[in-house]
């Protein structure tokens, strides 16, 4: 655990800042790349990052700040803090998927055809910000006794944090591949919601941090299972209609993007 990844003066900066620079950038370059290989106006895909970090990141922080209201109705300074931790993933993607269908109706895009092209770079970015995770500290699993577990806090753990880094980069590898090769429109969608929410599902089991229960599971659960629940229903709307479209093809008819 290695929180601090170089000083300013006195000033500290964090990993997990830094990581999640890093994730915006890498993310954005991407999502640039494919926007120009299919079609679309490459200020495009850097649009689509910068919208969807400020989604993300208020429905990712105000989604952690009501988990812990207590700690900052006393310390509302600490509110925009987010250099050093403080974000829940369900939260930012609830936010960015928001932005995602403001953009659709602004760019005249079927707001499935940018979900399957926004979720080919999302896992990209999730995996980098993990490894900020890892580094951080935040996020830890349980302790374990098992061969690869990690010393952190006081303890050797489940790596958490390593293993949706991990699952992230062979969730973007399947989708990019499936997205290049012109798939069912929403295929690509269901495929993400079929894979990272079961992976948080079991996850959170070996979490060891504080969670969020209600009832049995945690909160992260229950949102995984919805999740589940949404992609059976998308593959069954894909099974019956099987909208294909070429990428390249099919180009938002407001070619100026802002």
């Amino acid at each position: 655990m290695h929180p601090i990844c170089f000083h300013i003066g006195a000033k500290a900066i964090y990993w997990y800042g830094v990581l999640g620079a890093v994730a915006f950038l890498a993310a954005s370059a991407h999502w640039s790349l494919l926007a120009r290989w299919k079609g679309w106006p490459p200020s495009r895909g850097s649009d689509l990052a910068i919208w969807l970090v400020l989604g993300g990141l208020l429905g990712a922080r105000l989604n952690y700040v009501v988990a812990n209201l207590r700690y900052y109705l006393n310390n509302p300074s600490e509110i925009l803090r987010i250099d050093h931790g403080g974000l829940i993933f369900y939260g930012g993607v609830a936010g960015g998927a928001i932005m995602v269908l403001i953009l659709s109706r602004r760019w005249r895009v079927p707001i499935l055809e940018l979900a399957d092209f926004t979720l080919t770079g999302l896992p990209l970015a999730h995996a980098i910000g993990r490894i900020g995770c890892f580094l951080n500290g935040c996020c830890y699993g349980t302790p374990t006794c098992l061969p690869w577990a990690v010393w952190m806090h006081d303890a050797y753990r489940h790596p958490t944090q390593l293993y949706e880094s991990l699952a992230n980069i062979i969730i973007y590898l399947l989708i990019l591949r499936l997205y290049l090769r012109r798939p069912v429109r929403g295929l690509p969608t269901a495929v993400y919601l079929l894979g990272y929410p079961p992976l948080r599902f079991l996850v959170e089991f070996v979490r060891g941090d504080e969670r969020m229960r209600a009832g049995p599971l945690t909160v992260a659960q229950w949102v995984s299972l919805f999740l589940v629940f949404i992609a059976l229903i998308l593959l069954f709307r894909v099974s019956r209609h099987r909208e294909t479209y070429s990428p390249k093809a099919e180009v938002g008819s407001d070619q100026h993007s802002s």
